[in-house]
């Protein structure tokens, strides 16, 4: 509750901001002029939106990665709007995740150099936030290379626990 206390003014400063964006555009005597208050209302609204995938990946550690993606996020949202930063953000979060969930993989089979991998990158408390972002998308390559393979060519299917991968890998990390 501390927190919120801080964060109070800069909240009430946002929204005053836009509420003033907004009162411009209604009250406006003219077409340009409510154009020109909506056009500076969206960009607003793009640079909150970029400030907060900024905060958010840098609160989840990856503070030099956070820098390069809000201006990827930037550059996306002026070339082809809001819809061009989704599909930035879904395909960074489709492309990390595949790659993360590879590795955790190799790492439940033993792979020394995915073990390795994680040893050179991760700290436990960092691994742990990527494994729940990445979570669904474990669970979907689990079924992609080693259940439909398994099911196809009548192989014996070795079993993935995730809950054995995050203890083994508090091991390997602390």
């Amino acid at each position: 509750m501390n927190q919120l206390r801080e964060y109070r003014y800069l909240i009430l400063i946002i929204f005053a901001i836009f509420a003033i964006l907004i009162a411009g555009a209604i009250f406006s005597t003219s077409f340009t002029e409510q154009k020109t208050y909506l056009e500076l209302f969206m960009l607003m609204g793009s640079l909150l939106f970029i400030f907060s995938v900024l905060v958010v990946v840098a609160i989840l550690g990856f503070s030099s990665f956070a820098l390069y993606l809000a201006l990827f996020i930037a550059a996306a949202i002026a070339m082809y709007g809001i819809e061009g930063a989704l599909l930035v953000i879904g395909m960074t979060y489709l492309i990390w995740g595949f790659i993360f969930s590879i590795e955790v993989l190799l790492v439940d089979n033993d792979v020394k150099s995915a073990i390795e991998w994680f040893k050179k990158r991760y700290t436990f408390e960092s691994f742990k936030w990527e494994y729940y972002a990445f979570y669904p998308m474990i669970l979907i390559l689990y079924v992609l290379i080693e259940l439909f393979p398994s099911l196809l060519h009548r192989e014996n299917l070795k079993r993935f626990s995730p809950r054995q991968v995050f203890e083994k890998m508090r091991e390997i990390l602390k």
